[in-house]
């Protein structure tokens, strides 16, 4: 595991500045040149600000130590905290949308060069945080910073979409072109759908987290590989994985030679373990159940997923 706290918590704070500071830029120069998409994008930002401060949050939880009543860590605070930011990032797209469809059947207003520009510069700005966060979230395996990320991405499209929206609106009214002040209204419809896209992919990873969903077959081939690298494990009983917060909890059953002394089924069962981890440093786990294999006996598969007995 490489998950570096400290660190990953430093550009978790670099994402709350800037922000807070957008939201201030975006809201006082959206009211001051009466840009609808420029205070919308700027309650966007307000929304940020709050997954900014609640990602923070779950990442010095997440960091705590494992204890007796969490014997498995406190990983999935950031899991949670992605939902939360799923939330903020779909409850903003609601609202732009609302904004802008409003926007598109209102009195057309004048746009300013300076509400422009406040736009432009909001996306190279979000555009900068974004590949600095994406960076350390890929370094340091961080699910919060991923989803922190991800919605700077979507506040990317977000001031794009505004700042070509003003764009089309101004030049519109320099050269009085018929139907350009929709610009604006509709460049923010189509950004909310693509927020709200982003913010849906969220919410469902996060939640398969929290329901115990296995991880992606292709991960879990590659798990399954390694077991059946040592020429002593016979065949794969069973190999459940699935992710807890940072890091990856693998638990299987394995074949092994009846011969075998407990303490060679040991020994072979940590070398396997090193090895995964070795391989795969978001692994943070390997418990591995050892049954018996004949090789003149037929194999009785068992139940993956055993069903509750009723009582």
């Amino acid at each position: 595991m490489t998950y570096e706290g400290p660190k990953a918590l430093f550009t978790a704070w670099v994402s709350l500045v800037s922000n807070l500071l957008l939201t201030l830029i975006k809201i006082i120069f959206g009211m001051i040149f009466h840009s609808t998409a420029l205070v919308a994008d700027g309650v966007h930002n307000g929304g940020d600000v709050i997954a900014s401060i609640a990602t923070i949050g779950s990442m010095k939880l997440s960091n705590h130590p494992a204890d007796r009543e969490h014997p498995y860590g406190h990983g999935k605070a950031e899991d949670i905290s992605t939902a939360f930011i799923s939330i903020i990032l779909i409850l903003a797209a609601s609202f732009l949308t609302y904004e802008a469809i409003k926007a598109l059947f209102g009195p057309a207003s004048s746009v300013s060069v300076w509400a422009f520009g406040a736009a432009l510069i909001s996306a190279v700005w979000k555009w900068l945080l974004y590949s600095y966060t994406k960076r350390a979230a890929d370094r340091y395996h961080s699910k919060s910073l991923h989803a922190t990320a991800a919605d700077h991405l979507a506040d990317i499209y977000a001031s794009i979409a505004a700042a070509l929206g003003l764009g089309i609106s101004w030049m519109g009214s320099i050269f009085q072109l018929p139907y350009t002040h929709y610009g604006d209204p509709v460049a923010g419809i189509v950004v909310s759908i693509l927020i709200l896209r982003i913010g849906v992919i969220m919410m469902i990873k996060s939640t398969n987290v929290l329901m115990e969903s296995s991880v992606n077959p292709v991960d879990q081939e590659k798990y399954s590989e390694v077991f059946l690298s040592f020429p002593e494990v016979k065949k794969i009983d069973i190999l459940r994985a699935r992710e807890h917060g940072n890091v990856v909890l693998i638990d299987a059953q394995i074949r092994i030679p009846a011969s075998f002394t407990i303490q060679k089924g040991d020994d072979l069962t940590e070398a396997i373990r090193a090895k995964i981890i070795q391989q795969y440093p978001d692994v943070g786990e390997v418990l591995i159940h050892i049954n018996p294999w004949y090789s003149d006996r037929e194999i009785i598969e068992p139940d993956s997923v055993p069903h509750l007995e009723n009582k």
